[in-house]
């Protein structure tokens, strides 16, 4: 027994040797002293002193360590919200002075001589002397109206540094949106604009902040695509994405940040993606000896449907919508068995949204008819409203009635969810995030049959997704009832579906729909008509999309097996 250690291990009644967990420090020295190796220790996420970044005030958020920028590749970060993501890339691009954990300023002299040794030492002293240029997509593309004026070919040309505005407008599908005014884009669109605003410029550094948000999955290969194509080896790219996929194709190296959201943040060291977003998935961080979630994530290929004897809960003849000669939707006949989950899959502009707020009841078909009449229907719309004067807790509870006190709603909606640290915040103050789970709760909370879900992954970080897929599941599980979601993470889509619808056609043009599908047949025609292949993770189950042009994508293209 080594110096020290005598006040930590001692006996018990029982006359065992034991760990004082009070006084253990996790040094790891009765670990490695051990002849046996029967004693094995884990620390729980905690702050690592010494190596403080930036303190927001006395009591405020403290961020631990930095990743490092590389050239000639994009790293990625990955992690809940409320650790320190966009702090991170705030920090990198010049924008926030780290303050290195105290109250007052430090002098650039002494920020450069903390990082002494490292790669960061560099990056921190050309960002004093202004000798790094930067192109940072920013998180808030809801703002790009408020400061910038004019139609997108105008924006475009103004940040052109490159002279490939043209090759951008084609590869990030902004063609026929050049001549209209920024105040008149949609979401996709305005931040598809201020992707390809980022990319045209000349800079040593890119920032990407969650440039997924808005976007379909036809749209994010777009964007990622774009983002590859700025990369030479004088360059380096920063990237803070929540859409596993994505990530996953975008990133060569990945850090990981955890810790107390809205506390502290730590960022790891650098793992290549693969490795990086499996150690996330895990919760277990081996470098730094760490649980910081206590189960691990797996996923499992949906295949065949199991058969059921349910009646069908919704049916549905062959429908049409028009909408002044300038969109029509046409919808093939189908029924949705209680019980399951439906995923609608397609672009932005296809009908989706419109299919869904027929069944709600909110729009009627030009032709054709929905069947089943007297079901209840609640519906949580794609573009979230907080104008209600009051509290979570009172809207909650107005919205479930009893139902709010039972132990259900308060184990699998408000707990999963975890919204028992907003029950007291006025809705009309929630971040996007915070005002998605509640507009979940509020729909799950409702007594209906059809629960009608319109992207409830928008603005929710990873754990969020597949906690929100999994109230959404636990909620029609065993009892005559359905869902219906309009997704386009490709993980949370998997994790909720069982059967699949997928929409086809020229969006904003013509739509049409075919389902409910097999989940393996409806993937397959959905990512084919993406353009992409998936392969299987062996360690986590994940789907990852393959490299166009790899040998795994030229070998399922060839089989026709989009979805392995």
């Amino acid at each position: 027994m080594k110096s020290g250690q005598e006040d930590t291990i001692k006996l018990n009644e029982e006359g065992l040797l034991v760990i004082d967990e009070d006084l253990c420090t996790g040094c790891g020295i009765c670990v490695r002293v051990c002849p046996f190796g029967a004693i094995s220790i884990v620390n729980l996420p905690a702050p690592v002193v010494g190596e403080d970044i930036h303190r927001y005030g006395r009591n405020g958020f403290v961020l631990y360590r930095l990743p490092i920028p590389r050239k000639a590749a994009i790293v990625g970060l990955i992690g809940p919200n409320g650790v320190g993501k966009t702090t991170v890339l705030r920090i990198l691009s010049g924008a926030l002075k780290p303050n290195l954990g105290r109250l007052d300023e430090p002098s650039w002299d002494e920020i450069i001589e903390r990082f002494r040794g490292s790669e960061l030492q560099d990056h921190f002293k050309k960002i004093s002397e202004r000798g790094i240029t930067v192109s940072m997509k920013p998180e808030r593309i809801d703002l790009i109206p408020k400061v910038a004026k004019g139609t997108v070919s105008k924006i475009l040309r103004r940040a052109d540094q490159t002279g490939k505005v043209d090759e951008m407008v084609e590869l990030l599908g902004l063609d026929g949106l050049e001549d209209r005014e920024v105040a008149q884009l949609s979401g996709g669109e305005l931040q598809r604009l201020a992707v390809g605003v980022a990319c045209l410029k000349d800079a040593d550094l890119y920032v990407f902040d969650e440039p997924s948000n808005y976007l379909d999955i036809y749209q994010r290969m777009s964007v990622a695509r774009a983002i590859r194509s700025i990369i030479r080896e004088d360059r380096s790219v920063l990237l803070a994405e929540h859409d596993l996929a994505m990530l996953d194709y975008l990133s060569d190296y990945v850090h990981i940040i955890y810790g107390l959201p809205d506390v502290y943040g730590v960022v790891s060291f650098p793992h290549s993606s693969r490795d990086g977003i499996n150690i996330f998935l895990d919760g277990y961080l081996p470098e730094d000896n760490v649980r910081f979630r206590d189960y691990s994530i797996k996923f499992v290929k949906k295949g065949a449907a199991k058969p059921t004897e349910r009646s069908p809960l919704v049916v549905y003849t062959n429908l049409t919508k028009k909408y002044d000669e300038s969109f029509r939707l046409d919808v093939e006949e189908g029924e949705i068995v209680a019980g399951e989950v439906v995923v609608a899959l397609g672009p932005n502009g296809i009908g989706k949204t419109t299919f869904v707020r027929i069944l709600a009841g909110e729009l009627s078909p030009d032709s054709g008819d929905v069947l089943t009449s007297g079901l209840k229907v609640a519906y949580k719309p794609q573009y979230l409203r907080s104008d209600y004067e009051g509290t979570v807790e009172d809207l909650l509870r107005t919205v479930a009635g009893s139902f709010y006190s039972s132990s259900y709603f308060k184990t699998e909606v408000l707990h999963r969810l975890r919204l028992t640290g907003l029950l007291d915040r006025r809705v009309d103050e929630l971040s996007g995030g915070a005002l998605q789970r509640v507009a979940i709760a509020i729909t799950l909370a409702r007594d209906a049959d059809i629960y009608l879900l319109d992207e409830p992954s928008a603005f929710l970080d990873v754990e969020m997704r597949l906690a929100a897929a999994k109230a959404i599941k636990r909620r029609i599980e065993g009892e005559s009832k359905a869902a219906i979601i309009v997704e386009h993470d490709l993980l949370m889509a998997e994790s909720l579906a069982d059967r699949v619808i997928v929409f086809r056609g020229d969006p904003g043009i013509h739509g049409s729909a075919k389902g409910p599908l097999e989940v393996s047949k409806g993937m397959n025609k959905f990512l084919k008509d993406v353009g992409i292949t998936i392969r299987r993770d062996p360690s986590t189950g994940r789907p990852r999309v393959n490299k166009p042009g790899s040998k795994m994508d030229q070998l399922a293209r060839s089989s026709g097996v989009y979805y392995a």
